[in-house]
């Protein structure tokens, strides 16, 4: 059950309106004068929330002071609002590099309620909507003409541009707030956990159709869309195996091994052209597989089977592989082409950068990584960059 309220009239108002399905302006700006005081050393936020805007451009910290915004490349603060020890956010999400943003309040003093979706105008540095609910926001997806909030068991779907709400999914328990939305075209693909252990709902909003996949046979761990809503991959809480499916029919395209060790996987990435599929986990590494499906042909292409689809690639599959018949699966794995090697324990997501065959990796301790990997002798993943964000000492 959810409840809303708008600064009458609701609009995206300020320098950036955001007309239905169009590219908003990346032209904004904030005022400096909003950004409120700096914490002290003794201060040092703690971090909240992690997460990338649409495109990867961008990301969004959540602290239990406030929030602050990066550009990813060249890598630099945008800004930031600190409100003071109480002033916790747990969620925020970027609708790309626009003034709009969805804050959720978290932390030991949250500055809002964390049944509530506030939605901020940075222009005007106040909010202009409200979405409160009966139980704890877990997440919020953006795309320009929806506004996507996951509670435990449910997730509703809101039109952007007046708060009305257009479609509730009831899903199995969903303590991460596991949701994925596309972000091209004129209709929305929504990835969630259906009603059963394993089960990915996948909802197509164009054709109004609604697709079951049994990715796993354990609970789900982790999950990623394409932009274009074609492809997703999945995880599950064993983390030892990576699944891409086609999200139109649900067919197993490709399978890849993380390791033979269980692991927690926080985040996968698809490449902006779904050529690779990036995999972070809690063992300290980050893996980039090499993935062999043209998303854009799977429409007219579904007669192909899945071994014409996932052709051996030298480089990523074991060499035992000719007698994968005789030898457990494990022998006969796609496994990846390039890692990276970060702290054991430590929560970090990652996403493909707009440099060629560049990695971005933000971690929960407020590292950031850029990294570079050889697509075609693989191996170790070379450092470009790194900074700690939450670190005022840092310049950047």
């Amino acid at each position: 059950m959810s409840t809303v309220s708008t600064s009458p009239p609701f609009e995206f108002s300020g320098p950036d309106p955001i007309p239905p399905l169009m590219e908003p302006d990346d032209s904004y700006t904030p005022s400096p004068q909003n950004a409120g005081p700096n914490p002290t050393p003794a201060q040092l936020p703690a971090l909240l929330n992690l997460s990338f805007n649409q495109d990867h451009g961008c990301f969004s910290a959540g602290t239990d002071f406030g929030f602050r915004i990066y550009n990813c490349d060249p890598f630099r603060e945008i800004f930031r609002r600190d409100y003071g020890p109480r002033g916790g956010v747990g969620l925020v999400q970027m609708l790309f590099r626009c003034n709009i943003l969805a804050i959720v309040g978290g932390g030991p003093d949250p500055l809002y309620s964390p049944t509530k979706v506030m939605i901020w105008d940075d222009h005007q540095s106040r909010c202009i909507g409200e979405l409160s609910f009966r139980s704890e926001v877990k997440a919020v997806k953006l795309r320009r003409d929806r506004i996507v909030v996951v509670l435990h068991q449910k997730i509703f779907v809101y039109n952007f541009a007046d708060l009305k709400l257009l479609h509730q999914i009831e899903t199995i328990a969903n303590p991460k707030g596991l949701c994925e939305v596309s972000h091209m075209g004129p209709q929305a693909v929504l990835l969630c956990p259906g009603l059963q252990k394993g089960q990915i709902r996948v909802e197509h909003y164009g054709s109004k159709r609604t697709k079951f996949i049994m990715a796993h046979d354990s609970r789900l761990a982790c999950f990623a869309l394409t932009q274009d809503g074609r492809l997703l991959a999945t995880a599950s809480s064993k983390g030892t195996l990576v699944r891409v499916f086609n999200a139109l029919d649900g067919s197993l395209l490709q399978e890849v091994r993380r390791g033979a060790d269980r692991a927690e996987i926080h985040s996968l990435a698809f490449s902006s052209t779904a050529q690779w599929l990036a995999v972070s986990s809690d063992k300290g590494t980050v893996h980039v597989f090499s993935l062999k499906v043209d998303s854009g042909s799977l429409g007219s292409d579904r007669s192909r089977s899945t071994s014409e689809i996932s052709l051996p690639n030298p480089s990523g599959i074991s060499s035992l592989s000719f007698i994968k018949g005789v030898l457990p699966r494990y022998f006969s794995s796609e496994w990846s082409v390039a890692k990276f090697h970060l702290q054991e324990g430590l929560e970090y997501i990652v996403a493909f950068g707009h440099q060629k065959n560049t990695v971005v990796i933000l971690g929960m301790d407020g590292s950031f990584y850029r990294c570079q990997f050889d697509p075609v002798n693989g191996g170790e993943m070379t450092q470009l960059e790194f900074y700690n964000f939450l670190k005022p000492e840092e310049t950047f």
